[in-house]
């Protein structure tokens, strides 16, 4: 039985698009690992990269990219992805890895995927993502000319509902803390600030975890007259 070829694993995400390739790392190593079974490798290094923010194609930026090459290098092997994005969809980007001397292998493509098709598959990668931003940019432009309300119907209704838990929140807080204030002014405070100082001194924070002042008094009594 022939002894099993190796590659080092590269698993990249991005926190600021965790998942938008519908591969996280469980997912990724999961596919590099039957990649392996199904072809014949061992996976002999393993390397995670966490990315944020932009310009995340520049190699300098990528270091446990960088430490892949050198381990594949050092062990004369390939460097393996679950999928081609993961590298980049940058043509330029997986030129300059290509210009490395490294092979690379792309699961979803295949073991026999060579550089001049990942090349062609990089290329309409980035040509696909032109297209996606022309698209959306038009089609917001398109519906700014013709007076619609930009913004997604369920993020509104989100925001809703967030205002309107806070505001119920705010209420129950307010009949809570009323009864304490009138018992408060019952036992003679004569104006705001004396209602807040007792309330401090009471030790009972305001809704917000603060301190009391005669206009988060004023606040509250408020609400509960609304």
């Amino acid at each position: 039985m022939s002894s099993p070829r190796h590659f080092v694993a590269y698993l990249r995400v991005s926190t600021s698009t965790q998942g938008r390739s519908g591969l996280g790392i469980e997912g990724q190593r999961a596919a590099l690992t039957r990649f392996a079974e199904a072809e014949g490798y061992e996976i002999v290094a393993e390397f995670i990269e966490v990315e944020t923010g932009k310009g995340s194609d520049a190699l300098d930026r990528r270091p446990q990219l960088a430490a892949a090459l050198a381990a594949a290098k050092k062990r004369r092997c390939a460097v393996a992805v679950a999928k081609l994005d993961r590298l980049s969809r940058d043509v330029a980007f997986i030129s300059g890895l290509m210009a490395q001397r490294v092979p690379f292998i792309v699961a979803e493509l295949g073991a026999d995927a060579d550089p001049f098709m990942l090349h062609i598959y990089a290329a309409l990668a980035e040509k696909e993502r032109a297209l996606i931003s022309r698209r959306t940019k038009d089609a917001l432009a398109a519906a700014k000319a013709r007076g619609r309300r930009l913004g997604s119907p369920q993020l509104e209704k989100a925001r809703g509902l967030g205002l309107e838990t806070i505001k119920a929140e705010a209420d129950r807080n307010a009949s809570n803390v009323v009864p304490v204030i009138r018992q408060i002014q019952q036992a003679g405070a004569k104006t705001l600030r004396d209602v807040a100082d007792a309330l401090n001194a009471r030790g009972i924070p305001t809704p917000r975890g603060g301190r009391w002042y005669a206009t988060s008094v004023k606040n509250v009594l408020d609400r509960a007259a609304a």
